[in-house]
Parts: structure tokens; C-alpha cells; sequence
């Protein structure tokens, strides 16, 4: 029970989009601008709660090369 009063608490709810929506906003950005269609579905449609968005831009994100 008192699980369910945690993810239905407001304040949590608030904390967590806080948390999420930077990680998701980056990860869209920089997989659009790389024209990683996949990603930018995947990144757009699956929540979470940021994890799979710190793995894509820690290491699946197209580096740039440095001339």
C-alpha cells in the first residue's frame, strides 16, 4: 500500500518530471540531429523514468569527429 500512495503522491509525480523530462528533451534533440529515426521512436514512446535515455546518450549517440 504504501507504494501506491508514493507513485500517487503529487509531489513525486512532479520530482519524477522534473528528473525525466531533461534526460528525454536531450536524448530526442540529439537523436533527431543525428537522424536516428529508431532511437528518436524508441525515446519518444518508451518511459523509463530516464534510464534508457542516460544509456543512449552515454553510448549510443553518434560522436562527433574532431578535425
Amino acid at each position: 500500500m504504501a507504494l501506491f500512495e508514493l507513485i500517487t503522491n503529487p509531489w513525486f509525480i512532479i520530482l519524477v518530471m522534473i528528473w525525466t523530462l531533461p534526460w528525454k528533451g536531450v536524448a530526442l534533440w540529439k537523436s533527431a540531429r543525428h537522424k536516428q529515426k529508431v532511437w528518436f521512436i524508441v525515446l519518444l514512446l518508451v518511459n523509463t523514468l530516464a534510464i534508457l535515455e542516460i544509456i543512449y546518450l552515454g553510448f549510443f549517440q553518434k560522436k562527433k569527429k574532431h578535425k
